[in-house]
């Protein structure tokens, strides 16, 4: 009777633990270890990328490394720690970063073509700090589908032609932002051709001749954002927030769509 008590106890505890996702890891483990990856890394050729390319990486502590330019094409890094690595020059297209760790990472130049970011963690606390923002200088993000903060993220130059940014269902994780946050970023020259940007804050950003033609801009707040040159020709402003906004030089603007509706449009600089 006792043993067939302790079997329900251990069989519970088991239960519980698999609901919990704590033997995750044994069930879902990594193709390389955080060691791997960095002995890997540490031991390329210069003369040659290394190639991480469709290996699941999911949640490695990978924080600080220098990927060298590395190949990680179709790669999984769910919930990995990216904090302070320099992905500068990588091949991430079609990778998926959702939930990643991405305080004070460089992604400049990276290649982001298709890959998704979806709620990753870009600040150590609810504020965000300029010193942690991610960098994406000249990054190629064209139809990549991105979600969450990135407050002062540098964007300059970017590529993100018809990626989304824009709310989409809801994840299943505990929800505690429900738009994407931009504010102060830098996206000067940066390309966003048909983007999805709605309900996107971009409020104190730099879009100085950002080419917007054709996104979708509805419900954004452009609160003081600084649009001096930019194009948003065909660009849909219907209920976006232009209080504040420097529209000086703008582009296009006799051809954007819903400007009757958009707010505080008589207190944008134009």
């Amino acid at each position: 009777m006792i043993n067939g008590l302790r079997l329900l106890a251990g069989a519970a505890a088991l239960s519980v633990l698999l609901a919990a996702g704590l033997l995750q890891s044994q069930a879902c483990a990594s193709d390389l270890t955080a060691r791997e990856v960095t002995v890997r890394l540490f031991r390329a050729d210069p003369a040659a990328a290394p190639d991480f390319s469709n290996m699941d990486l999911r949640e490695l502590d990978m924080s600080g490394l220098n990927f060298k330019g590395a190949a990680l094409k179709g790669s999984d890094l769910f919930g990995a720690d990216l904090s302070g690595a320099d992905l500068s020059k990588t091949d991430l297209s079609n990778a998926r970063l959702d939930r990643v760790i991405l305080i004070g990472a460089r992604l400049d130049g990276a290649n982001l073509m298709g890959a998704t970011m979806l709620r990753p963690t870009a600040f150590s606390s609810l504020s965000a700090t300029v010193g942690e923002a991610s960098s994406f200088a000249g990054a190629d993000l064209r139809g990549a589908k991105i979600f969450g903060r990135f407050n002062h993220a540098n964007l300059s130059g970017a590529n993100l032609n018809g990626a989304t940014l824009a709310p989409f269902n809801e994840t299943g994780f505990i929800e505690y932002i429900w738009r994407s946050e931009l504010t102060g970023a830098n996206l000067s020259g940066a390309t966003l051709v048909d983007a999805d940007l709605s309900y996107t804050l971009f409020a104190f950003a730099s879009l100085r001749g950002a080419d917007l033609s054709g996104a979708v801009l509805k419900h954004a707040d452009l609160t003081r954002a600084d649009l001096t040159g930019a194009d948003l020709t065909r660009a849909d402003l219907t209920d976006a927030d232009l209080y504040g906004a420097n529209l000086t030089g703008v582009r296009g603007l006799d051809t954007a769509l819903g400007l009757e509706s958009a707010r505080n449009f008589e207190k944008s600089i134009h």
